[in-house]
């Protein structure tokens, strides 16, 4: 239990960009670790962790320990692991935090395999516990019916992957400074099991969900699936991406590419349009973090009114069409 005083947040990279999620868990961060007293670091492995630092120290990082290889170029499971769990064990951190992405779900569970500590995944809030110095880890359980708290009292680090979306980026400035900690990893007895061969990028001409700054998403409320073509129609008008709830993507009304919610996307837009959800605790931990929440709904007592900006009861197909006409209308 003899650690050293500091909040880590790995910072993942892909063809030389920071992933978003990384700025989202510095900024939360630097709460947790004013609050704990601790020192917010990032972790980045990488070819050149040089040219990440400055982005880092923006968005709160006191110190980035970079661990420079060709190897870690892209990421490979066996060289990322190897190399922060070896950084772990000898700088010994409170708290590692990791993205809930595809790279993060794949690392964050070898890693704590490695350095022998617990692991709470799809975390969507953080919280710590100054008086007994544990992280508070809270995300959805038994199929997102309740929020669950989960702490890790006798293992260090204590470790977490939270998803996407669900903190706000605090930017401290453009020029803030840091210190930068090279550290440097043997990975030749490392076996390559897998090795990138190209990357390709799915064409898709729709907006993506997770960039989106207006959505607008449809629920059962809709009817049936040709009826989507409303949601469509205003998402168009707005210029948002269209989003769905998992009860129209299990009925076949919408990919599944379109999904928001705990087993979906998790979303936050400056506007999220909800039409004809009710507001299931599932979807609700997907955009709840929202800046702005418009619901429509014909049962006054649908849950997402509870978390709703704007609330208007009543046939979505009545609502939606005029809403639209009136955004068309002022646009003119």
């Amino acid at each position: 239990m003899s650690t050293t005083k500091e909040l880590w947040v790995f910072a993942e990279q892909r063809e030389g960009k920071l992933a978003g999620v990384v700025r989202e868990l510095l900024s939360e961060g630097q709460i947790l670790a004013e609050k704990a007293g601790f020192t917010l670091a990032a972790v980045l492995p990488s070819a050149d962790g040089a040219a990440f630092c400055q982005e880092l120290y923006n968005f709160g990082a006191k110190k980035v320990y970079t661990i420079d290889d060709p190897k870690l170029a892209d990421y490979q499971n066996d060289y990322y692991a190897r190399a922060v769990a070896q950084l772990i064990n000898e700088k010994r951190p409170e708290i590692v935090l990791y993205g809930a992405t595809t790279i993060g779900r794949s690392l964050a569970p070898t890693v704590a395999v490695m350095v022998d500590a617990g692991l709470t995944a799809d975390c969507t809030q953080l919280d710590f516990d100054v008086e007994a110095g544990n992280l508070l880890q809270t995300r959805p359980a038994f199929g997102g019916n309740i929020m669950a708290t989960i702490i890790c009292p006798n293992h260090r680090p204590q470790m977490a992957t939270v998803r996407s979306n669900v903190f706000k980026k605090t930017k401290l400035s453009d020029n803030e400074s840091g210190e930068q900690v090279p550290y440097s990893v043997d990975l030749s007895g490392v076996p390559e099991r897998m090795r990138r061969l190209e990357s390709v990028h799915e064409a898709d001409s729709t907006i993506d969900l997770n960039a989106a700054q207006f959505i607008v998403s449809g629920g059962r409320g809709v009817g049936k699936p040709e009826n989507f073509k409303i949601i469509y129609d205003l998402a168009s008008e707005l210029g948002a991406a269209v989003g769905a709830s998992r009860a129209t993507v299990d009925a076949g009304w919408i990919s599944h590419h379109h999904q928001v919610g705990q087993t979906g996307k998790t979303v936050c837009p400056v506007v999220y349009v909800a039409c004809g959800i009710s507001g299931a605790i599932q979807h609700l931990a997907g955009m709840q973090s929202s800046d702005v929440i418009v619901a429509v709904n014909k049962d006054p007592n649908a849950p997402i009114f509870d978390v709703a900006d704007f609330g208007l009861i009543g046939d979505l197909h009545q609502i939606v069409p005029e809403f639209q006409k009136q955004i068309a209308a002022a646009k003119a």
